[in-house]
Protein backbone atom coordinates (compact mmCIF):
# COMPACT_ATOMS: atom_id res chain seq x y z
CA UNK A 1 0.00 0.00 0.00
CA UNK A 2 1.27 3.34 -1.05
CA UNK A 3 0.98 5.92 1.71
CA UNK A 4 3.08 9.58 1.65
CA UNK A 5 5.20 10.27 4.50
CA UNK A 6 3.85 13.01 6.67
CA UNK A 7 6.64 16.42 7.55
CA UNK A 8 7.78 15.50 10.87
CA UNK A 9 9.41 18.64 11.63
CA UNK A 10 10.85 21.41 9.92
CA UNK A 11 14.61 22.66 11.35
CA UNK A 12 16.35 26.09 10.95
CA UNK A 13 19.67 25.27 10.76
CA UNK A 14 21.67 26.84 14.06
CA UNK A 15 24.84 28.73 13.73
CA UNK A 16 28.16 27.03 15.06
CA UNK A 17 31.65 27.54 15.31
CA UNK A 18 33.76 24.57 14.70
CA UNK A 19 37.07 23.49 14.38
CA UNK A 20 39.67 26.85 13.72
CA UNK A 21 37.03 29.54 13.97
CA UNK A 22 34.98 28.11 10.78
CA UNK A 23 31.11 29.09 11.21
CA UNK A 24 28.90 26.58 9.85
CA UNK A 25 24.65 25.94 9.48
CA UNK A 26 23.89 23.17 11.42
CA UNK A 27 20.40 21.30 11.55
CA UNK A 28 22.04 18.57 13.78
CA UNK A 29 24.33 17.40 15.36
CA UNK A 30 25.69 13.88 17.11
CA UNK A 31 23.12 12.88 20.23
CA UNK A 32 22.73 10.18 22.69
CA UNK A 33 19.02 10.27 21.96
CA UNK A 34 20.07 9.17 18.08
CA UNK A 35 16.86 10.73 16.80
CA UNK A 36 17.76 10.92 13.05
CA UNK A 37 19.04 7.30 13.24
CA UNK A 38 21.71 6.24 11.27
CA UNK A 39 22.59 9.90 10.34
CA UNK A 40 24.89 11.78 13.02
CA UNK A 41 24.87 15.20 11.58
CA UNK A 42 24.40 17.30 9.06
CA UNK A 43 26.37 20.72 8.34
CA UNK A 44 26.68 23.37 5.71
CA UNK A 45 29.00 25.29 5.02
CA UNK A 46 30.22 28.80 3.10
CA UNK A 47 32.70 31.12 3.16
CA UNK A 48 31.43 34.15 0.86
CA UNK A 49 32.15 36.85 2.90
CA UNK A 50 35.55 38.78 1.83
CA UNK A 51 35.40 40.44 5.01
CA UNK A 52 35.52 37.07 6.66
CA UNK A 53 39.42 36.78 6.79
CA UNK A 54 41.77 33.76 6.16
CA UNK A 55 39.86 30.54 6.36
CA UNK A 56 41.09 28.73 9.35
CA UNK A 57 39.59 25.10 8.74
CA UNK A 58 39.79 22.19 10.46
CA UNK A 59 43.20 21.16 11.54
CA UNK A 60 44.35 17.45 12.30
CA UNK A 61 41.69 15.78 14.52
CA UNK A 62 41.04 12.28 14.99
CA UNK A 63 37.75 10.30 14.26
CA UNK A 64 36.16 6.53 15.56
CA UNK A 65 33.34 4.86 14.51
CA UNK A 66 31.78 7.12 11.76
CA UNK A 67 31.42 7.87 8.44
CA UNK A 68 32.06 11.56 7.19
CA UNK A 69 30.55 12.98 3.64
CA UNK A 70 32.10 15.99 2.39
CA UNK A 71 30.45 17.44 -1.02
CA UNK A 72 31.42 20.63 -2.31
CA UNK A 73 29.41 22.93 -4.69
CA UNK A 74 32.37 25.40 -5.18
CA UNK A 75 35.61 26.16 -3.69
CA UNK A 76 38.29 23.39 -2.67
CA UNK A 77 38.86 21.18 -0.10
CA UNK A 78 42.29 19.92 0.75
CA UNK A 79 42.74 17.15 2.73
CA UNK A 80 45.55 15.14 4.52
CA UNK A 81 45.97 11.97 7.23
CA UNK A 82 47.64 9.42 9.56
CA UNK A 83 47.76 7.14 6.95
CA UNK A 84 49.55 8.97 4.64
CA UNK A 85 47.03 9.76 1.93
CA UNK A 86 46.57 13.42 0.80
CA UNK A 87 44.88 15.43 -2.10
CA UNK A 88 41.66 18.00 -3.06
CA UNK A 89 38.21 17.58 -3.88
CA UNK A 90 36.62 20.65 -5.57
CA UNK A 91 33.68 21.51 -6.83
CA UNK A 92 31.15 18.71 -7.51
CA UNK A 93 33.27 16.29 -5.84
CA UNK A 94 32.47 14.11 -2.84
CA UNK A 95 34.76 12.39 -0.42
CA UNK A 96 33.08 9.48 1.44
CA UNK A 97 35.64 8.76 4.46
CA UNK A 98 34.99 5.93 6.71
CA UNK A 99 36.79 6.11 10.25
CA UNK A 100 36.22 3.02 11.41
CA UNK A 101 38.70 2.19 14.66
CA UNK A 102 40.39 5.16 13.88
CA UNK A 103 42.06 8.25 11.62
CA UNK A 104 43.61 11.81 12.45
CA UNK A 105 43.15 13.79 9.25
CA UNK A 106 43.06 17.75 8.50
CA UNK A 107 40.59 19.75 6.31
CA UNK A 108 41.80 22.78 4.53
CA UNK A 109 39.08 24.82 2.78
CA UNK A 110 40.33 27.08 -0.25
CA UNK A 111 37.91 29.87 -2.32
CA UNK A 112 37.58 28.99 -5.82
CA UNK A 113 37.69 31.93 -8.30
CA UNK A 114 34.63 33.39 -7.71
CA UNK A 115 35.79 33.63 -3.66
CA UNK A 116 33.48 31.13 -2.37
CA UNK A 117 33.72 28.28 -0.50
CA UNK A 118 30.06 26.16 -0.54
CA UNK A 119 29.22 22.39 0.89
CA UNK A 120 27.77 20.41 3.25
CA UNK A 121 29.00 17.69 5.58
CA UNK A 122 27.29 14.82 6.85
CA UNK A 123 27.87 12.18 8.92
CA UNK A 124 26.85 8.84 8.98
CA UNK A 125 26.71 6.35 11.91
CA UNK A 126 28.61 2.66 11.39
CA UNK A 127 26.91 -0.58 13.31
CA UNK A 128 28.71 -1.44 16.64
CA UNK A 129 30.35 -4.62 14.53
CA UNK A 130 32.03 -2.05 12.13
CA UNK A 131 33.15 0.67 14.62
CA UNK A 132 36.48 -0.94 14.60
CA UNK A 133 37.01 -1.59 11.41
CA UNK A 134 39.98 -0.60 8.88
CA UNK A 135 39.51 2.89 7.70
CA UNK A 136 38.91 3.76 3.86
CA UNK A 137 38.32 6.19 1.55
CA UNK A 138 35.85 6.59 -1.54
CA UNK A 139 36.97 9.58 -3.22
CA UNK A 140 34.33 10.45 -6.37
CA UNK A 141 35.10 13.28 -9.10
CA UNK A 142 32.19 15.05 -9.70
CA UNK A 143 32.12 14.01 -13.50
CA UNK A 144 31.86 9.75 -12.08
CA UNK A 145 28.59 11.22 -10.49
CA UNK A 146 25.84 10.72 -12.76
CA UNK A 147 23.11 13.03 -13.65
CA UNK A 148 19.53 12.18 -14.25
CA UNK A 149 16.79 14.11 -15.30
CA UNK A 150 12.85 13.20 -15.53
CA UNK A 151 9.79 15.35 -16.15
CA UNK A 152 11.28 18.10 -15.35
CA UNK A 153 13.60 17.03 -12.46
CA UNK A 154 17.62 16.91 -12.16
CA UNK A 155 19.45 14.99 -9.93
CA UNK A 156 23.10 14.28 -9.17
CA UNK A 157 23.25 10.96 -7.69
CA UNK A 158 26.03 10.08 -5.27
CA UNK A 159 24.74 6.87 -3.72
CA UNK A 160 21.94 4.76 -3.63
CA UNK A 161 19.39 4.87 -6.66
CA UNK A 162 16.68 7.24 -7.82
CA UNK A 163 15.37 6.88 -11.57
CA UNK A 164 16.83 3.75 -11.99
CA UNK A 165 20.76 5.26 -11.46
CA UNK A 166 23.08 4.09 -9.11
CA UNK A 167 25.63 6.52 -7.90
CA UNK A 168 29.49 5.55 -7.31
CA UNK A 169 29.72 5.71 -3.46
CA UNK A 170 29.13 1.56 -2.82
CA UNK A 171 29.29 -0.68 0.36
CA UNK A 172 27.55 1.53 2.76
CA UNK A 173 26.55 -0.18 5.92
CA UNK A 174 23.33 2.49 6.23
CA UNK A 175 22.30 1.65 2.32
CA UNK A 176 21.83 5.32 1.62
CA UNK A 177 20.54 7.25 -0.45
CA UNK A 178 22.55 10.51 -1.49
CA UNK A 179 21.54 12.93 -4.12
CA UNK A 180 21.44 16.69 -4.88
CA UNK A 181 17.86 16.97 -6.59
CA UNK A 182 16.39 20.48 -8.22
CA UNK A 183 12.89 20.59 -9.37
CA UNK A 184 12.06 22.81 -12.44
CA UNK A 185 9.54 25.38 -11.41
CA UNK A 186 6.07 24.34 -11.19
CA UNK A 187 7.07 20.59 -11.66
CA UNK A 188 7.16 17.56 -8.84
CA UNK A 189 8.95 15.10 -7.27
CA UNK A 190 7.63 12.14 -6.31
CA UNK A 191 9.89 9.47 -5.16
CA UNK A 192 9.88 5.88 -3.21
CA UNK A 193 11.35 5.01 -0.24
CA UNK A 194 11.72 2.32 2.26
CA UNK A 195 9.33 2.56 4.74
CA UNK A 196 11.70 2.01 7.11
CA UNK A 197 14.58 4.21 6.16
CA UNK A 198 15.18 7.91 7.78
CA UNK A 199 14.35 10.32 4.98
CA UNK A 200 15.83 13.57 5.10
CA UNK A 201 16.03 16.63 2.68
CA UNK A 202 18.02 19.74 3.15
CA UNK A 203 16.87 22.57 1.44
CA UNK A 204 19.44 25.32 -0.04
CA UNK A 205 17.93 26.63 -2.91
CA UNK A 206 14.88 27.87 -3.92
CA UNK A 207 10.94 27.52 -2.70
CA UNK A 208 8.14 24.50 -2.72
CA UNK A 209 5.91 22.62 -1.06
CA UNK A 210 6.03 19.59 0.88
CA UNK A 211 2.96 17.27 0.66
CA UNK A 212 2.28 16.20 3.98
CA UNK A 213 0.46 12.73 3.67
CA UNK A 214 -1.05 12.56 7.79
CA UNK A 215 -2.97 16.05 6.63
CA UNK A 216 -3.53 15.87 2.87
CA UNK A 217 -1.84 19.32 2.82
CA UNK A 218 0.97 20.92 1.58
CA UNK A 219 3.33 22.62 3.72
CA UNK A 220 5.75 25.78 1.81
CA UNK A 221 9.40 25.04 2.95
CA UNK A 222 11.81 27.93 1.66
CA UNK A 223 15.80 27.89 2.02
CA UNK A 224 17.29 27.30 4.21
CA UNK A 225 15.41 24.42 5.74
CA UNK A 226 15.69 20.49 6.66
CA UNK A 227 12.82 18.72 6.37
CA UNK A 228 12.24 15.92 8.41
CA UNK A 229 9.93 13.05 7.26
CA UNK A 230 7.64 10.46 8.89
CA UNK A 231 6.32 7.01 8.17
CA UNK A 232 5.88 6.27 4.68
CA UNK A 233 6.16 4.76 1.62
CA UNK A 234 6.47 8.51 -0.35
CA UNK A 235 7.61 11.44 -1.03
CA UNK A 236 5.74 14.37 -3.00
CA UNK A 237 7.39 17.87 -3.24
CA UNK A 238 6.62 20.61 -5.88
CA UNK A 239 8.78 23.81 -6.80
CA UNK A 240 6.67 26.70 -6.51
CA UNK A 241 5.74 28.56 -9.64
CA UNK A 242 8.52 31.27 -9.80
CA UNK A 243 11.02 29.64 -8.10
CA UNK A 244 12.73 26.67 -8.55
CA UNK A 245 14.19 23.96 -5.26
CA UNK A 246 17.22 22.35 -4.70
CA UNK A 247 17.84 20.31 -1.64
CA UNK A 248 20.19 17.22 -0.75
CA UNK A 249 18.02 14.19 -0.50
CA UNK A 250 19.33 11.78 2.68
CA UNK A 251 17.81 8.71 3.08
CA UNK A 252 19.87 5.52 5.24
CA UNK A 253 18.70 2.27 7.03
CA UNK A 254 18.48 3.13 11.20
CA UNK A 255 20.91 0.49 13.26
CA UNK A 256 18.86 0.64 16.22
CA UNK A 257 21.47 0.78 18.40
CA UNK A 258 22.38 2.99 21.55
CA UNK A 259 25.28 5.52 20.93
CA UNK A 260 27.27 7.40 23.10
CA UNK A 261 29.01 10.31 20.83
CA UNK A 262 32.24 12.04 22.48
CA UNK A 263 33.07 14.89 20.04
CA UNK A 264 34.57 13.49 17.15
CA UNK A 265 33.77 9.91 18.33
CA UNK A 266 30.55 7.97 17.72
CA UNK A 267 30.71 4.19 19.86
CA UNK A 268 27.79 2.80 21.57
CA UNK A 269 29.04 2.32 24.92
CA UNK A 270 31.21 4.72 27.71
CA UNK A 271 34.15 2.34 28.06
CA UNK A 272 34.31 2.25 24.00
CA UNK A 273 35.16 5.72 24.46
CA UNK A 274 36.39 5.89 27.33
CA UNK A 275 39.16 3.40 25.18
CA UNK A 276 39.10 5.80 22.27
CA UNK A 277 40.85 8.90 24.82
CA UNK A 278 43.11 6.18 26.35
CA UNK A 279 44.62 5.02 22.51
CA UNK A 280 44.57 8.79 21.62
CA UNK A 281 46.73 9.28 24.61
CA UNK A 282 49.13 6.21 24.11
CA UNK A 283 49.69 6.39 20.51
CA UNK A 284 47.88 3.48 19.59
CA UNK A 285 45.18 5.15 18.06
CA UNK A 286 45.89 4.89 14.42
CA UNK A 287 46.91 1.07 13.11
CA UNK A 288 49.08 0.79 9.91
Amino acid sequence: MTTIRNIKQIIHPQMVIEGAGVLLRRSFGPHKSNLFDPFLLFDHFAFNDPIEGPIRGFPTHPHRGIETVTYMLEGVVRHRDSLGNMGEIGPGDVQWMTSGRGILHEEMPRRGPSGAIYGFQLWVNLPARLKMSPPKYQEVTAESIPIVERDGVKARVVAGELFGTRGPVREIAAEPLYADVEIGPGREFIQALPPEHTVLAYVFEGSGQFLNGETGHSVAVQAVSMVEFGPGTEIHIQADESSSIRFMLIAGAPFREPIVPYGPFVMNTVEEIQQALIDLRNGTFVQA
